[in-house]
């Protein structure tokens, strides 16, 4: 399950409410595209501005429209009880791995972020992905708390931000990192752009935002690099530079893929939680012009 791609779809709301037809169609979509594993209430899913009831709900739609792809559910919150509440909602919807950041609102220790890692992992019977996303959560892991944390029983993935440098410096960095972990936990790459990099030195699993919109993009991405054809892999993330310098210029990610999903006709705008806004106006024109110029229409 924490291998190959891990595709993470938007979580469309309408009004304050889930587009439920909304939602379970962009599932379907990647259950039609065979992608690895289907992550739900990511950042891409919004878990941070949903109640613990709509996230429940979103988790039930996603392991009921899923097929025979595994599931992966996001249950971070700000305190362990609330973390622990969404984790075993998840279980209850039919989950096949829950994933876990360290989010908060005053800056954690590393002890603090043991102990929440520890604490949902003697409660859950499921796997648990660690989610390492520094740019929403604030929290840096260190390699010695990846380790710690690596060697609790569920945790089997842990999903690492993007990593700089040449392609040796970035293989250099993922086989250090592995030989930090137990042979059965696997490294996942996020950040779109340099997923190609980072399957290439050797990392299992992509967890991607482009999957969760773009899963046949994704996948020939991934299934090249898992070939062996770093070149291919590469230059096929290279085809795909307007939508990355999309995504920096406009903070990332998030509100490029749910405008693409609008210009689709997937999604209905407004689709994000306020106070987040899709793209309007000149900015939306350029996400089309994109999209058509990469052939992603």
């Amino acid at each position: 399950m924490f291998t190959g791609l891990s595709a993470f779809p938007l979580t469309p709301l309408s009004g304050e409410t889930p587009d439920e037809a909304a939602f379970t169609g962009l599932i379907e979509r990647l259950v039609a595209a065979r992608v690895d594993s289907i992550g739900v209430l990511g950042s891409t899913g919004h878990y941070a501005y949903l109640k613990r009831e709509t996230r429940a709900r979103i988790a039930r739609l996603a392991c009921q429209h899923s097929g025979d792809i595994p599931v992966i559910v996001g249950i971070g919150a700000l305190t362990t009880a609330e973390v622990l509440a969404c984790a075993d909602d998840a279980q209850r919807a039919g989950a096949t791995g829950l994933l876990l950041p360290a989010m908060s609102y005053q800056p954690l220790g590393e002890a603090e972020v043991f102990d929440l890692f520890a604490s949902v992992d003697a409660a859950v019977s499921l796997p648990i992905c660690v989610y390492d996303n520094p740019t929403t959560t604030h929290f840096q892991f260190s390699d010695q708390l990846y380790r710690r944390i690596a060697a609790l029983p569920n945790v089997a993935s842990i999903k690492i931000p993007a990593v700089p440098g040449s392609p040796e410096q970035v293989q250099t960095r993922i086989a250090a990192l592995q030989s930090e972990l137990p042979d059965d936990v696997t490294l996942g790459i996020s950040g779109d752009g340099s997923a190609a990099a980072g399957l290439n030195a050797g990392c299992a699993a992509w967890y991607s935002v482009l999957g969760g919109l773009f899963p046949a993009a994704a996948l020939a991405i991934t299934q090249a690099a898992r070939a062996g054809d770093a070149a291919a892999a590469r230059r096929l993330s290279a085809d795909l530079d307007p939508l990355w310098a999309l995504y920096a210029r406009h903070g990332g990610s998030l509100r490029v893929i749910a405008t693409a999903a609008a210009v689709l006709g997937l999604v209905n705008p407004p689709c994000l939680p306020r106070p987040l806004h899709s793209l309007d106006g000149a900015n939306r024109a350029d996400v089309a012009a994109t999209l058509a110029a990469l052939n992603l229409c």
